[in-house]
């Protein structure tokens, strides 16, 4: 079975090891958000930056909106994270945020623990 969107993922996993190898672990999410902008920019990858997403219950819009990191492709739905590990309630999250988007791809990037970069893909 092939992966979907297997390239894409591949592309925007380079773009945040090329900032983590830059910037390392020790910042705070908003530094890699920005610096992750840049990257994907210089790359020319498609994305737009923290969209506002409505969100809805029974057919009722709620006034409260989610707002992802990233949305690469138009398809992606990219979370970034600063901590020391993820855990399954970043998992839990990124996962919503799929299912509030209706996209079926996800990725989870963790700039905050040693040695390398941990990411994750999930699909919805």
């Amino acid at each position: 079975m092939e992966l979907i969107f297997k390239e894409e993922v591949y592309a925007i996993v380079g773009a945040a090891m090329e900032v983590h190898k830059t910037f390392g672990m020790g910042f705070l999410e908003p530094v890699y958000q920005e610096a992750l902008e840049i990257e994907a920019r210089l790359r020319k990858l498609p994305y737009v930056a923290q969209p506002r997403i409505e969100l809805s219950y029974k057919g009722h819009r709620l006034q409260k909106e989610y707002i992802p990191d990233f949305i690469f492709y138009d398809q992606i739905v990219v979370e970034i994270k600063a901590l020391d590990q993820l855990a399954s309630k970043e998992e839990s999250q990124i996962l919503n945020y799929l299912k509030a988007t209706r996209r079926k791809v996800g990725v989870l990037i963790n700039f905050g623990s040693r040695g390398k970069l941990e990411w994750q893909r999930f699909v919805f």
